[in-house]
């Protein structure tokens, strides 16, 4: 009952990266990145397992950014000459490449850290990848000139992508859409249709990860615009439920979602937000398993998976990992008190 998992990412340890940033610079180069990037998902996972967590990742140790990590393996990209551009609905700028010719695969994205991950737990092991309408958010369109047949194009290569990290030995693939609760009616009309279709002919458990975005300035400064309630899942939550996505995530803690939207996920097993990651402030196992209680009016207990209400990427380290062990001892605490 309770098992327990992260939305995704980690923050990145200083001798591999800049810190505190969500485009972060590598720090290494050639063959000693990739063994920074090794010992940096090794590290993670042992601090998973000692806090508990049921269900483990790589925590995006080997990717600059949860998008980008995917694009750099794909052809038609041009990241060579890249362009400003207002991503999630003008919230905030970025630096992002430019579609410019068909896409395809180059080979496999996510081979060396999903095996390296599989090899070093024997704990459920979950992996995230962007879903095509969050990718073509964060791309600059020179070719397709149509964003429901660019992100079909993603989609397909999405698809290669998770067959084969399910062949690697993965239990749970994961695709993070947090532009569902931008383009709500897009999302609705074709979001979910293309997410199917990156989900396609996968037998191991599926998700989706819609969030409110990371505990940068933008996102923050965002969020006091929406007023008292965040409804932006309405509008999304029933064509989830009617997807075969199995798993759904949404914030929880100190967020303003009304609670009683997660009744539009039945069937669906919930990735329920307990932990916040705008704030330094560590939950306490009690704060935790109170927010699992206040989801248990919504979500049934089979169903519920206690999770974090985004990644964790651009936070302080010590306090990710403090952070990750409230999560695995309100869980423990939840359990002894709902069983």
């Amino acid at each position: 009952m309770f098992p327990t998992a992260i939305a995704g990412s980690l923050p990145k340890p200083s001798w591999l990266a800049e810190t505190h940033k969500l485009w972060p610079r590598w720090k290494q180069q050639g063959d000693a990145l990739r063994e920074a990037k090794a010992d940096a998902t090794l590290l993670w996972i042992k601090a998973q397992e000692d806090a508990g967590l049921d269900i483990v990742g790589d925590g995006e140790q080997s990717r600059q950014h949860f998008v980008h990590g995917f694009l750099e393996q794909v052809e038609g990209i041009d990241f060579e000459h890249k362009v400003k551009m207002g991503i999630r609905d003008n919230r905030y700028d970025a630096m992002v490449p430019q579609v410019v010719g068909p896409l395809r695969l180059k080979g496999r994205v996510h081979a060396f850290e999903a095996r390296l991950a599989r090899a070093h737990t024997r704990r459920q092991l979950k992996f995230t990848l962007p879903g095509p309408m969050t990718i073509v958010d964060t791309v600059a369109d020179r070719h397709y000139h149509d964003r429901v047949a660019m992100a079909m194009a993603f989609a397909d290569l999405l698809n290669q992508e998770a067959l084969a990290l399910q062949a690697d030995g993965v239990d749970v693939i994961q695709f993070d859409e947090p532009a569902f609760n931008v383009y709500m009616k897009d999302a609705a009309a074709w979001g979910v249709q293309a997410l199917e279709r990156a989900a396609r002919g996968l037998t191991c458990t599926t998700a989706v990860h819609i969030c409110y975005g990371y505990g940068i300035q933008a996102n923050v400064d965002w969020k006091q615009t929406l007023g008292q309630e965040w409804r932006q899942y309405e509008q999304v939550f029933p064509a989830l439920a009617a997807s075969s996505i199995r798993q759904v995530s949404l914030e929880c803690y100190h967020s303003h979602v009304p609670p009683e939207l997660m009744t539009l996920l039945a069937g669906k097993d919930v990735m329920v937000g307990v932990i916040d990651v705008a704030s330094d402030t560590v939950e306490t196992p009690q704060e935790v398993a109170d927010t699992i209680g206040r989801a248990l009016q919504f979500v049934a207990r089979e169903r519920l998976i206690p999770c974090t209400n985004c990644g964790l990427a651009p936070m302080d380290r010590e306090v990710a990992r403090r952070k990750l062990e409230a999560l695995g001892q309100g869980a423990a605490l939840a359990r002894e008190r709902y069983r």
